[in-house]
């Protein structure tokens, strides 16, 4: 089951979400021209070093921000993108530009620190825009909840699209992520693409930080 886009119509052009699309891949093009050793160093520089974060607040908080804009992976990069093209365009629309991207930047940021204090002494790079996009997710299920996604699924060989709730494919995703989230409590939840961990909490934590913020800001 896989979001293709939803049947709301939108008042203004999604400017600030086809924006962080496209700020999101270029970063990414540019992780690839790296080699493993620049690569890493990048990481080091601008990706949520839980231990680094700990330790020097001052000088790393900003890494809660540039962190958003990062991936492990050509998947982890595809999948996130498609969910923040489906949903995001309504939650800009209903915003407006600016206030959707102070909302998107913040739910990153503090779903980075939800994953942060589930292993603070942690060296393992946290990256990736799921955080954000949780968020999104979150506020969409208050001000949208009756809205239906097209959607792909396949069935073995054949592939087709069908018209589910956004309810359906929003409650799958927490569901899945609030059980891999308590079951990954006894290793801290730490995040790294290449070493198969996910960060479930910061998940968690920007889904829930969007949902409060949708539903003070329900009209």
């Amino acid at each position: 089951m896989f979001p293709l886009y939803d049947e709301n119509p939108t008042r203004i052009t999604p400017y600030f979400t086809y924006g962080l699309i496209g700020m999101n891949v270029l970063v990414f093009l540019h992780e690839v021209s790296l080699s493993n050793t620049q690569l890493e160093q990048f990481f080091q520089l601008y990706a949520v070093i839980p231990q680094q974060l700990t330790t020097n607040w001052s000088s790393e908080w900003t890494t809660l921000f540039t962190s958003q804009f990062l991936h492990g992976g050509w998947w982890h990069l595809i999948s996130n993108m498609i969910y923040l093209w489906v949903f995001g365009n309504n939650i800009e629309d209903r915003l407006g530009h600016l206030k959707y991207l102070f909302f998107y930047l913040t739910c990153g940021a503090l779903a980075a620190l939800c994953q942060w204090f589930i292993g603070i002494n942690s060296i393992i790079p946290s990256l990736g825009a799921s955080g954000a996009i949780s968020g999104v997710l979150g506020a969409y299920l208050i001000w949208f909840p009756r809205a239906r996604i097209t959607t792909l699924i396949f069935l073995g060989f054949f592939i087709t699209t069908i018209n589910v709730p956004a309810l359906v494919i929003i409650g799958i995703f927490f569901i899945q992520n609030l059980i891999s989230g308590f079951a990954s409590l006894q290793t801290a939840a730490n995040m790294s693409v290449e070493s198969g961990g996910v960060a479930y909490w910061a998940h968690l934590g920007g889904f829930i930080v969007g949902m409060i913020f949708a539903f003070w800001h329900r009209e």
